[in-house]
């Protein structure tokens, strides 16, 4: 089959909860991909900040073929090897002690959601409790996770949502308080909320934050999904800010590609969990978990958070002077790899102008172009971006006049 036949044929056979664009990939290798075609693109997607180590990884194959060929699944009625070690460069990485691992990021707040209110159960006895969130944020598309996502949009058609999720302003402590009553079991924030904008929390606003929920026993929940694996410089963007969660989610980079998350909390909130509480098929299986610990080890031996820290000063600048350059362009916003420009236009046009330029790059909501690359960019990838991205700015706003 033909690229037509192939996309034809895909709108017959899946469900149409995505509008793909019109490109069928095929490969990759390093920081780019490649289509059917042949055609080649600078990818500063990563699969929506999935893929920090690039594609094609010798290392990272290798070491999931030779699990392959031992052990791929068991089930949590028998321990496994590979888990163990995930687990405890997770708990090292993140400075929490106790690891849950799941099949995506939101399976990972899922339970996340379910630890905070089993934590309130087991003070109180009464599990008629509320979670507190932010407004403009994204924790996925679950029904639990839906409920404390800040967006109307996505919930509308799919309410009664979980009861007892209140919203709040990033960034505006005052809002927190307002929502704070005897109900409140936890407070889960984006420290760098991605689908909403890229928009960064204010280091007052955490510490802020992080104060009422030790006042009153409150669980600070952290979603780094999006935002955690080096993304930001720091291995989880909360360490950026040095306001530790008592319950942290992660996914995405995690696994560089293999479908898995996890969720970690404090030893004192991870006890409220016993046998039965929670569970999964295949969470934590000898495959996904053997990507996981792969990363980490390749995070160190490529000195991944390095590269992030001397790289995004030339990011940033280069971004800076682009928007300069076009007063449509607000600003840009975020921090480490990943990077928001804010236009006062929507960017459907743009997005679609840099994949012929052959660059791939994302949104976050109508006006904001999302730039969540590899992070094994160097400052010559920057330079490559910038022409591409230059150039489908300039094609959109002819075709715009």
């Amino acid at each position: 089959m033909d690229k037509k036949e192939y996309m034809e044929e895909a709108e017959k056979v899946l469900l149409h909860t995505y509008k793909r664009y019109e490109i069928i990939l095929d490969k990759g290798e390093g920081v780019y991909l490649y289509d059917i075609d042949g055609k080649k693109y600078l990818d500063f997607a990563s699969g929506i900040a999935v893929f920090a180590l690039g594609y094609n990884n010798t290392e990272y194959n290798n070491a999931l073929k030779v699990q392959i060929d031992k052990l791929i699944h068991t089930s949590n009625y028998y321990y496994n090897i590979p888990a163990v070690e995930a687990a405890k460069k997770i708990k090292k990485a993140a400075g929490l002690d106790r690891v849950f691992f799941t099949n995506s990021g939101t399976e990972a707040i899922e339970g996340a959601i379910k630890l905070a209110k089993k934590y309130a159960y087991n003070k109180s006895g009464v599990a008629d409790n509320e979670i507190i969130s932010l407004n403009n944020s994204f924790h996925g598309r679950s029904m639990g996770a839906l409920s404390v996502t800040g967006n109307s949009d996505y919930q509308k058609a799919f309410k009664p949502l979980i009861k007892g999720a209140k919203f709040a302003d990033m960034n505006d402590l005052d809002s927190v308080k307002s929502q704070v009553n005897h109900k409140t079991c936890a407070i889960i924030i984006e420290p760098v909320q991605g689908e909403g904008g890229i928009h960064t929390a204010d280091k007052e606003f955490l510490e802020g934050v992080k104060f009422i929920c030790q006042e009153k026993d409150i669980l600070l929940i952290f979603d780094e999904i999006q935002c955690g694996m080096g993304r930001t410089g720091a291995m989880f963007a909360f360490q950026n800010y040095g306001v530790k969660p008592d319950i942290m989610t992660c996914a995405k980079a995690l696994g560089c590609g293999v479908a898995v998350g996890a969720f970690a909390a404090s030893e004192k909130v991870a006890a409220a969990m016993v046998p039965g509480d929670h569970g999964t098929t295949y969470g934590g299986n000898p495959l996904c978990c053997t990507a996981v610990s792969t990363v980490f080890d390749l995070f160190e031996s490529e000195k991944i958070l390095e590269n992030v820290a001397e790289v995004t000063p030339y990011l940033e600048a280069e971004l800076d002077k682009l928007v300069s350059e076009y007063e449509f362009i607000k600003e840009r916003r975020g921090m480490g790899f990943m990077q928001g420009v804010e236009f006062s236009v929507p960017v459907g046009e743009v997005i679609l102008k840099a994949q012929e330029k052959g660059l791939i790059i994302i949104t976050a909501g109508k006006n904001v172009v999302r730039l969540v690359p590899p992070l094994i960019i160097t400052k010559e990838h920057v330079d490559e971006m910038i022409c591409k991205f230059k150039a489908a700015i300039e094609d959109a706003a002819v075709k715009s006049e």
